[in-house]
């Protein structure tokens, strides 16, 4: 399981209480993003989609600070999961959210601990130790701290 601090300083995570693990970064949400994309496919996972959703508002003629999803998966991850209970399914694959707060990149992502509990698994298992650990070292990753 990660480490978590509350209070911490900046590229340190943090837990909140509702299950959303966060860490800053000096890197632009681009940045992280491209960082993020390489460390995915560099752990052998699959980017499925990006997200810009302050592209889209601007789309839509409105304003968004920069704001990307990255959604990704790896199979042999979140196979076990939805084997145990198919429903989990509905929060896979994985999404790291990297936005601009204020002039400050955060990027989070939620607890599997929570995705655990929400659907009944056991939150010690392998499957949710791995994906603790995977979300870890890529938020890391994307944050610059590897």
């Amino acid at each position: 399981m990660a480490l978590v601090l509350l209070g911490a300083p900046a590229n340190s995570q943090e837990q909140s209480s509702d299950n959303w693990i966060t860490m800053t970064t000096d890197r632009s949400v681009q940045e992280a993003v491209g960082a993020l994309t390489d460390a995915i496919e560099g752990a052998g996972a699959t980017v499925m989609a990006t997200v810009d959703h302050s592209q889209n508002a601007q789309s839509a003629g409105l304003e968004l600070p920069a704001t990307t999803l990255v959604i990704f998966g790896n199979p042999k991850i979140g196979t076990p999961l939805m084997q145990e209970n198919r429903r989990v399914a509905i929060d896979l694959p994985q999404k790291i959210l990297i936005w601009d707060e204020d002039g400050q990149t955060t990027i989070g992502y939620l607890a599997p601990e929570a995705l655990a509990k929400r659907h009944g698994l056991a939150t010690d298992s392998e499957s949710i130790k791995t994906m603790t650990g995977a979300l870890d070292k890529l938020s890391s990753a994307a944050a610059g701290e590897q």
